[in-house]
């Protein structure tokens, strides 16, 4: 494999280290793990897949295909998904769609996977992914959204341990929405990158996310906006949390070429540290041609207010709810693009979890 190194400016906080030596290693995959708590109580397709192959008889397709899709080449994990992704979600949807689930369970090694989803003109989705396990798991997924069309992406990364790596490259036309967030809690490395280029003009794009690190975890973001044409809105809203010794990273890139008048571009990126010793980064970058905009970001890394935990506990609040409480309030903004009342409450839920110490 072909990996960069920390020397490439966009790859400078992700840990790439262990991945050669989980693809040298072989997937347990002696059995199916139960992911019955995983699937949400919505009627829609379910698919699952195990160590990168698709397991038919545990899943409810209803119509979605399931086929590698060649990743996205010219990008290093793409590369890597176009060579050895066996399998993947390969979607077309002309008017809507039921909630679609897919889970990926990993059990050890490395699996990669290569999605595809297409939405026509007007239609509409709405899907969640979770990836459970340990082992590497790869996945690459291309975008294609036609005019006023619009899809809702939500992505948990709960994983026991190895390392989890994925590029989506989305394709906006004219009037069309793409929302995607991401909540990644438990791996050893992370690697989440987003690609987005706004082509049609009134094009919407956002993509939100939560890291959150402990322990000696290494959690890594990036993404690229590309303003191609007049009337483009994109968002970014980023939380980050590091204890102990974990690091959490976050860079972003608003580029607005020059025919992208009247593009409004806002990034947010917000760290916490709940330890002296864990490592925050934040790099937001706005690379701009256009001469009528609006673009805004910022970025902060601080630690939780003293005074507001004082004031919990003067209320008899144990410290670790008080600390829970006024974290999970910092990265609730985050997560509130999950269009899906029970999809933004499963989620929401992880998170606290992970806020209070669960597993």
């Amino acid at each position: 494999m072909t990996l960069p190194t920390r020397k490439t400016e966009d790859w400078r906080w992700a840990d790439l280290s262990g991945l050669d030596a989980l693809a040298a290693a072989s997937p347990a995959n002696d059995a199916v793990p139960d992911v019955g708590r995983w699937w949400l109580d919505i009627a829609g397709p379910r698919l699952l897949f195990v160590d990168g192959r698709f397991v038919a008889g545990l899943s409810d397709p209803q119509g979605i295909a399931v086929a590698a899709e060649h990743g996205l080449p010219g990008h290093p994990l793409g590369d890597i998904a176009a060579t050895q992704a066996t399998t993947g979600i390969a979607l077309s949807v002309t008017k809507g769609t039921d909630f679609i689930q897919v889970v990926h369970v990993a059990t050890g090694g490395a699996s990669h996977l290569s999605n595809r989803i297409d939405l026509a003109d007007s239609a509409h989705a709405s899907m969640i992914e979770t990836h459970l396990g340990a082992g590497w798991s790869n996945a690459t997924t291309a975008i294609t959204l036609a005019r006023g069309s619009r899809l809702m992406r939500t992505v948990r990364v709960v994983k026991d341990a190895g390392a989890h790596t994925e590029f989506t490259r989305v394709d906006v036309a004219e009037a069309a929405s793409y929302t995607g967030t991401a909540l990644v809690i438990g791996c050893d490395s992370a690697r989440i990158e987003t690609n987005a280029r706004l082509l049609g003009v009134g094009a919407y794009a956002q993509a939100d996310g939560v890291l959150l690190g402990r322990g000696e975890q290494n959690l890594d973001a990036f993404s690229r906006f590309d303003h191609l044409m007049p009337g483009g809105t994109s968002k970014q809203v980023w939380r980050m949390v590091a204890d102990d010794r974990a690091t959490t990273s976050f860079a972003g890139r608003v580029a607005v070429a020059r025919d992208a008048q009247k593009t409004d571009a806002v990034q947010s990126v917000k760290a916490l540290l709940l330890a002296r010793s864990a490592t925050a980064n934040a790099k937001p970058e706005l690379e701009i041609f256009a001469d009528d905009v609006k673009c805004a970001h910022g970025a902060t890394v601080g630690e939780l207010n003293r005074d507001a935990l004082f004031y919990l506990e003067s209320r008899g609040i144990p410290p670790v709810e008080a600390k829970a409480l006024l974290t999970e309030s910092f990265i609730a903004d985050a997560l509130a693009g999950i269009g899906e009342d029970a999809a933004r409450d499963a989620v929401t839920a992880d998170a606290v979890a992970w806020l209070r110490g669960a597993k």
